[in-house]
């Protein structure tokens, strides 16, 4: 999740914030490296250099410079890290290796899910993370790194790389759970007072676990290709730590199937109920109509007239008798009607 680092770090540029951790081969480890001095940490071969680079440009020449210059990587590995978007995935430039990885999260409020890209170049003695945006679980692994004395540097680049996907998969199960949360909601309000509303949150919810969903089938192929494929920069035990994250991701995968079968369920709710309630009001209505009906027949076929000289008796009848025999059949008939709809169970 996106937020403000907690302790200044160094600056290349006004643009650009470049943050080094060392360890030398001899074991002492300096959390403040300099930045002009990175060239000299990689020819450390048995030591570990940790560069992260925070540029939110739009200039990104200073770490275009440092990316050309000091680590000689590829124009088109630099062009893919700095100037595109892309899904995740590995490209393995035989001296490092090229991953992306989206870190996320969900705000409740909107309903907005987010991806932050996060680019790694791993070499053998040097991983370098790259970003547009501060993100917690870097600022984690730095503090784990602080906590640890070094610990995780120790074993090398790779298993430091492990440490940042695993947190950020970490993160991938914190915004499920509060998917899961917005779907119970919309759930109980679809059962309890269904409005326009509830349709908007229930298509909000599920524009997130689609894009969850299209994120993690690429992660989950990345993590594959570094858990089994043969790749120089990663140690051989250091792979079956990719494999736990696969793992890791692979379950969320089929709980972000769950949670779209959910959303389906709450939509097909959702309409269902409305369609009752439309049912509800017309049945109202019509019932209302059938109970007036009496009454516009009994009116049409007298014509009210019961006064006048028009009207057609067949056999002597008081006409003001006649009147009040028709006022008691037009408020006998809707009460019978009505009473035969309550016994039914109609209302």
């Amino acid at each position: 999740m996106a937020t403000a680092t907690a302790e200044p770090p160094k600056r290349t540029t006004p643009g650009a914030t470049v943050r080094v951790v060392h360890r030398s081969s001899a074991g002492a480890i300096d959390h403040d490296w300099p930045v002009d001095r990175i060239a000299e940490a990689l020819r450390d071969a048995g030591g570990t250099t940790w560069v992260d680079v925070l540029d939110p440009g739009p200039d990104h020449s200073a770490t275009e410079a440092l990316f050309r210059d000091v680590f000689a990587f590829h124009p088109l590995a630099i062009d893919d890290a700095l100037h595109e978007s892309h899904v995740p995935k590995v490209d393995d430039w035989d001296r490092y290796l090229y991953t992306v990885f989206h870190a996320i999260d969900y705000d409740r409020d909107t309903g907005d899910l987010r991806l932050h890209e996060l680019d790694f170049f791993l070499g053998i003695n040097f991983l370098v993370s790259y970003h547009t945006e501060p993100l917690v679980l870097l600022d984690r692994l730095r503090q784990a790194i602080a906590r640890d004395d070094g610990n995780r540097l120790r074993r090398g680049p790779d298993h430091l790389l492990y440490n940042a996907l695993d947190l950020g998969v970490d993160d991938y199960m914190g915004v499920i759970e509060r998917l899961d949360d917005a779907i119970d909601d919309a759930q109980d309000e679809v059962f309890h007072r269904p409005t326009p509303h509830t349709l908007h949150e229930i298509f909000r919810i599920k524009r997130a676990a689609l894009r969850m969903h299209r994120v993690l089938s690429p992660q989950r192929e990345v993590l594959n290709r570094l858990a089994r494929d043969q790749y120089a920069q990663i140690d051989a035990p250091d792979r079956v730590y990719f494999r736990d994250v696969y793992d890791h991701l692979v379950r969320l995968h089929d709980i972000t199937e769950g949670l779209r079968d959910l959303i389906s369920g709450a939509l097909d709710t959702y309409l269902s109920a409305l369609s009752n309630r439309t049912n509800d009001i017309m049945k109202t209505l019509t019932f209302v109509t059938v109970l007036f009906l009496p009454m516009t027949f009994l009116a049409g076929f007298f014509g009210m007239n019961f006064f006048g000289d028009n009207i057609v008796l067949s056999a002597p009848l008081p006409r003001v008798a006649l009147f009040w025999v028709t006022c008691v059949l037009m408020l006998a008939t809707p009460w019978a009607l009505w009473t035969m709809a309550r016994k039914r169970g109609w209302f």
